[in-house]
């Protein structure tokens, strides 16, 4: 597992890391018109549709905070979850012409995925930055711990992403499993709402949840103006190390079957 932090190991692969991000960006728009706008289209449209429905006909009303950057808040990083999820799980089906040909370590390709999710998700943060402004919600210098917060994040998902592409690489129905249980997971976590709107003695769940203590974070640093709350992120930390942890283990000791399997 030490090999993945190796920063030789990171310079020798980086290239085709750089090869495979750009190609993944280049293929999913190839042939449309407006490209790399859809990046942003799509999260601000679910927004746009979202706020209606939850302000105007559930009546909902976040105290100080306008609802749809409230919801937006939580959107953008639920949306990168997704995708990376989705995107990291066909992964190793995929690059099965590449796995085929030479040998590269194979969660360079979960790798590319997440690393070309995290332009789409830079690209809408844009968007949500513009929104600050037209709220008049002033950035300050809690913006600072945006970065461990992503970084966390994204050690989870690579995490599930190792764990995921091999189990769709054996059983290739598992993705309609991941569908049924992210569609789950969204109304567990509170992108539409407030932690404190839930039941109380259902809390809990967000506590393990740690898309919840994600998106919390984000929403402490962005809208807040306050730190994460450390209790939360720190059992964040340990869920996404753990899981981290495993499935490296997990993928580097399948990693010898994935030829004959692709």
């Amino acid at each position: 597992m030490q090999m993945i932090f190796n920063q030789n190991y990171m310079y020798q692969y980086l290239p085709l890391i750089k090869h495979l991000a750009k190609r993944e960006l280049t293929v999913r728009y190839k042939q449309s018109f407006l490209g790399f706008v859809w990046v942003i289209i799509n999260p601000f449209m679910q927004m746009l549709i979202m706020s209606f429905v939850f302000s105007y006909v559930f009546k909902f009303n976040m105290p100080g905070v306008p609802y749809p950057i409230f919801m937006y808040a939580g959107l953008l990083p639920w949306i990168f979850f997704t995708g990376c999820i989705n995107s990291s799980m066909s992964a190793l089906v995929d690059g099965a012409g590449l796995i085929k040909k030479i040998y590269f370590p194979r969660e360079i390709l979960i790798i590319a995925t997440i690393l070309a999710k995290s332009f789409d998700f830079a690209l809408s943060l844009i968007v949500f930055f513009l929104l600050m402004w037209f709220y008049q919600i002033p950035i300050t210098w809690h913006i600072i711990f945006f970065i461990p917060i992503f970084i966390i994040q994204t050690l989870l998902i690579f995490g599930l992403g190792m764990i995921l592409s091999v189990l769709n690489l054996f059983y290739r129905d598992i993705q309609y499993l991941v569908t049924l249980m992210l569609t789950l997971l969204f109304y567990l976590t509170p992108v539409l709402y407030q932690t404190e709107s839930f039941p109380e003695k259902f809390r809990w769940i967000f506590k393990i949840n740690p898309m919840s203590v994600f998106i919390n974070a984000y929403r402490q640093i962005f809208l807040a103006h306050d730190i994460p709350n450390w209790g939360s992120l720190g059992i964040g930390v340990v869920i996404s190390l753990v899981i981290f942890v495993i499935a490296y283990r997990f993928f580097k000791k399948a990693e010898g079957t994935f030829a004959d399997m692709v």
